[in-house]
């Protein structure tokens, strides 16, 4: 379908980005896919992340083949939404994001790093996707684009107010059916749903907004203090529960 509106969410890890997902999956008008770019990012990085194996043979690693053939490829939905992680965007050609709606979703690094440790043991500022965020921004602003700003803390306070936000941002209607789905997997999942989704899979829509409340792991400051400007700058651009 030609005139297909292909959203791209580029997002960090834990940062409600498959919740996003799922909310986009209830549209009858929308398809959704699930980091169609993560075996590429694998292959090129190295990166040791779980269920390596399985990714990279479960998906095409060629990722400017993912970007003609998937993200700008057929579609039977007039919407396309595709799920990324920022930190995927690497030995790419980026030329499709002049053909793409494109979306960024943030997260408090001192709310996202307790729960990154959980997959990713010993983080690095390349895995929580930040730095690339912050580049890609300004690279869309070039291409004449004004992407909009999730945050997940403002997006879980009031999930309606945030996705109606967007949805008038983008040019899309906004339908309360992306508040609610059912519990469990879904088949659009990628293969490392097992390691990363338990949570999203116990939810049936937006969780309300808890703060952690253990002390910060002290082993983590540094990355916190690495990972914080680029957040900040990000924020203040981010869509807010009441504008």
């Amino acid at each position: 379908m030609s005139d297909t509106t292909r959203i791209c969410l580029w997002s960090g890890p834990r940062n409600v980005s498959t919740a996003l997902m799922y909310a986009f999956a209830q549209r009858a008008d929308t398809r959704v896919i699930d980091e169609p770019l993560y075996a590429h990012y694998l292959r090129v990085s190295g990166a040791d992340h779980p269920g390596r194996e399985s990714v990279l043979a479960s998906m095409d690693p060629d990722g400017d083949a993912v970007a003609r053939d998937v993200i700008l490829g057929p579609c039977d939905r007039v919407i396309l939404f595709t799920k990324q992680m920022a930190h995927h965007l690497v030995d790419l050609d980026l030329s499709f994001l002049a053909s793409t709606v494109n979306v960024l979703l943030i997260r408090d690094p001192r709310q996202m790093l307790p729960s990154l440790v959980n997959q990713l043991p010993h983080p690095t500022l390349r895995d929580t996707g930040l730095t690339r965020q912050a580049e890609l921004y300004h690279q869309l602003c070039a291409l004449g684009q004004s992407p909009p700003v999730l945050d997940a803390k403002e997006t879980l306070l009031d999930p309606g107010s945030v996705l109606r936000q967007l949805c008038e941002s983008i040019g899309i209607s906004y339908t309360k059916q992306m508040l609610q789905w059912e519990a469990g997997p879904r088949s659009e999942d990628g293969v490392w749903a097992e390691h990363w989704y338990h949570n999203v899979h116990r939810s049936t829509g937006f969780s309300p907004y808890a703060p952690k409340t253990e002390p910060f792991p002290e082993r983590l400051e540094p990355l916190l203090e690495a990972c914080r400007p680029h957040y900040d700058r990000l924020y203040q651009k981010a869509i807010k529960t009441h504008p």
